[in-house]
C-alpha cells in the first residue's frame, strides 16, 4: 500500500495509538488537524510494517533498522521531504508518549537521519524598495485630518524607521520600553528569544522619528512603559497583528507586494549590511542568532545577487 493512500484509521491502528491519540487531545490540547495528521502517519507505518512483516509492529520492541527500512520504503514512493519528515515527527511524539508512561526507556528513532529540508533564500527589499516604505506614513501623514490619525502615522514611521534600522524580530519591537533606549549611544537594549538581551545600534532617522512620535503624544514613556503604544489614552504595547495590518497598508501604498511580512524587514537590513561589507559575526550579533550557520544564509543571497550581475554583466561570462 503506497504511503498516504486511503486507509481506515480505527480498523488499523491498535490500542496504544488510540491512546496517544487521546493524550494529544486530552492532555496537550493538540488541534484537531494534528490529531489526524499523527494518526494516519503511525496508521501508515502500522499498514506497512504488517505488510512488510506479517504481524502488527511490536512498538516496544522495534529498532532503528525497522525505521531505517520504513525511510527507504517511503525514499522509494518519491514522497516530499516535508511529508517524510511529518511522519517521523508524528513517530518521535508517540515514542515519547511511550517513554512517558514508561513503556520503554530509550526512542528507536533517536538521532535518526532524516531527509534535510531545502532551506528557502530570505526575501528581502531593495534599497530603493524600503526608502519608499518608509515614506509611505509620511504621504498619509499630509492628508490626515484627525490628530489621532497623525499619532498613528508618526507611531508606524517610528516603527517602520526601527524594523529597518535595527533588524528586531516583530516580539522584540512590541516588548521595547522607555528604559530600552539610549539616545546618546543610539543603542536599544532589546530581549530576544530565550529571555536574552543583546545591545543593537539604532540609526539616527529611526531615534528622530521615535522622537516626533513622543512629542506628538504628548509625554516620553520612561521605566516599563512601552516604547510604541496600541493607543494613545492606555499605556498599552502595539501587539504584532496590528504592525502586521498596518503594514500591509503601507506596502500597498508603495507600490510593493502586500503580502510581505515584518520579518521582510529583517532579511531586508542583514542583507543591506552585508552587501556594503559587513562581517557575518557583527551581523549574528546584531540579529541575535545562537549560531552563526543561521546567519550564512544571507550570504547565499548576496552571493547569489553577485552572480547575477556578473552574467549580466560580463562580456565572457
Amino acid at each position: 500500500m503506497p504511503p498516504g493512500a486511503e486507509t481506515s484509521p480505527l480498523e488499523d491502528a491498535d490500542a496504544q495509538i488510540d491512546q496517544f491519540i487521546d493524550y494529544l487531545a486530552a492532555e496537550r490540547a493538540a488541534s484537531t488537524y494534528t490529531c489526524r495528521n499523527y494518526l494516519q502517519a503511525l496508521t501508515d507505518f502500522h499498514g506497512w510494517f504488517s505488510q512488510e512483516r506479517g504481524q502488527p509492529p511490536p512498538w516496544t520492541r522495534l529498532e532503528r533498522d525497522d525505521f531505517r527500512g520504513y525511510l527507504r520504503y517511503l525514499g522509494r514512493h518519491q514522497l516530499s521531504r516535508s511529508a517524510i519528515r511529518l511522519r517521523f515527527s508524528a513517530l518521535r511524539s508517540f515514542y515519547k508518549f511511550l517513554i512517558r508512561r514508561g513503556r520503554i526507556t530509550q526512542s528507536p528513532i533517536k538521532n535518526l537521519a532524516l531527509p534535510k529540508m531545502p532551506r528557502p533564500l530570505p526575501k528581502f527589499l531593495s534599497l530603493p524598495q524600503v526608502l519608499d516604505l518608509l515614506n509611505a506614513p509620511l504621504q498619509e501623514l499630509t492628508r490626515a485630518a484627525s490628530q489621532r490619525n497623525q499619532l498613528s502615522l508618526l507611531r508606524d514611521t517610528a516603527i517602520l524607521e526601527t524594523f529597518y534600522s535595527s533588524g528586531l524580530r516583530i516580539s522584540e519591537l512590541c516588548g521595547l520600553r522607555g528604559e530600552d533606549i539610549d539616545f546618546s549611544g543610539q543603542v536599544l537594549r532589546v530581549r530576544g528569544k530565550g529571555k536574552k538581551e543583546r545591545l543593537v545600534q539604532v540609526g539616527q532617522p529611526a531615534l528622530d522619528s521615535i522622537r516626533n512620535y513622543w512629542q506628538s503624544l504628548g509625554r516620553s514613556p520612561v521605566g516599563a512603559e512601552p516604547v510604541f503604544l496600541a493607543k494613545s489614552a492606555r499605556p498599552e504595547p502595539i501587539q504584532p497583528r496590528l504592525i502586521q495590518l498596518r503594514l500591509k497598508r503601507y506596502l500597498a501604498l508603495a507600490g510593493l507586494d502586500p503580502s510581505l511580512t515584518p520579518h521582510k524587514l529583517r532579511h531586508s537590513f542583514a542583507t543591506h549590511l552585508l552587501d556594503a561589507g559587513a562581517d557575518l559575526r557583527s551581523v549574528q550579533e546584531l540579529l541575535g542568532h545562537a549560531h552563526l550557520v543561521t546567519t550564512q544564509i544571507y550570504t547565499h543571497v548576496t552571493t547569489e545577487r553577485l552572480k547575477q550581475a556578473y552574467e549580466a554583466a560580463h562580456p565572457h561570462a
